[in-house]
């Protein structure tokens, strides 16, 4: 079985009606590397999309903790400039170098 570890996909965001207005999206979920993480945040994001045009309930998180909410009318994201990497909790003890000592 592949090591699976928890990945973040990074995807720039802009409003259509107004592009000055940016953002970023973001997904998170286990993954085995950083090509994986991108192609589930994009199925994740293509089926609640469909959904919400269908006028269904977004799909809740998957088995493998990806999911997709939040999703914005109007609003288009740059999948050619999105990033994946191994998601890092901002608030663990473990990274010492985030704190003054």
């Amino acid at each position: 079985m592949p090591n699976r570890e928890v990945y973040e996909v990074d995807v720039p965001i802009h409003d259509t009606t107004n592009p000055a207005l940016r953002g970023l999206h973001v997904f998170t979920g286990e993954a085995d590397s950083p090509t994986t993480a991108l192609r589930r945040a994009h199925e994740v994001y293509d089926a609640a999309l469909a959904a919400q045009q269908a006028g269904l309930d977004i799909p809740g998180k998957q088995p493998d903790s990806w999911g997709a909410r939040g999703l914005r009318p109007g609003w288009e994201l740059d999948w050619p400039a999105a990033k994946a990497g191994r998601w890092h909790n901002p608030l663990s003890c473990t990274r010492l170098s985030d704190f003054a000592l």
